[in-house]
């Protein structure tokens, strides 16, 4: 079993990847595989709404979201970890998001995936929300938490000294973990993930 971990923060000793490192520890100690990718580290640009991805298989852009798309296939389950700026992930991880989910999405659905967003203050709850939303359009499974996926700290691992937060980040490591192993156990019984039903697209002007 594999979860891939994506760190939006452009800071190489980041709060969000302390948070992110300490859901790793405990995936590693139930024996599943993590590989982390740094989204942050270089510009990701924005959806240009081309609809080439449908098409190529993968995004006209070549960055980190193409690297990142041949991997989805085999990946069991997936991070997202944002630092909040105005109240929001930054523009990195809203980039990358926008553009892996678009060209393969389908190769993430009915997989377990976590959001976490890590904050000096406030914003951790609405950057929560704005990541959640890809996976809630996605048939994807939420990982659930003691808490909301929220970690705290301003300067370069301040986040360490965030008790609670740190406890909900292993919370969710075993969250994932049980959920994973349910999924495995689900597949080797005979029972296969559901079709996705047919989009019906309504437009409201017509």
């Amino acid at each position: 079993m594999k979860v891939m971990m994506f760190n939006g923060s452009p800071r190489p000793h980041s709060n969000t990847g302390i948070a992110l490192a300490e859901i790793a520890r405990v995936l590693e100690a139930e024996g599943v595989e993590v590989e982390t990718v740094n989204v942050g580290v270089k510009p990701v640009r924005g959806c240009i709404a081309c609809g080439q991805c449908a098409e190529r298989g993968e995004c006209v852009v070549d960055d980190v979201v193409n690297e990142v798309l041949p991997k989805l296939e085999e990946t069991d389950g997936f991070v997202f970890g944002s630092p909040v700026y105005y109240a929001s992930p930054n523009g990195n991880m809203v980039s990358f998001m926008d553009r892996l989910f678009y060209a393969g999405g389908k190769k993430m659905q009915y997989k377990p995936a976590a959001c976490v967003a890590v904050a000096r203050r406030a914003g951790c709850t609405t950057s929560y929300d704005v990541m959640n939303k890809y996976l809630g359009i996605n048939n994807m499974i939420m990982v659930p938490a003691s808490y909301w996926n929220d970690c705290f700290g301003q300067k370069p691992g301040e986040a360490a000294a965030d008790e609670e937060g740190l406890s909900v980040m292993r919370g969710i490591g075993k969250n994932m973990a049980w959920l994973l192993k349910l999924l495995e156990c689900g597949r080797q019984n005979g029972v296969p993930a559901p079709k996705p039903e047919p989009k019906a697209m309504f437009n409201f002007i017509r």
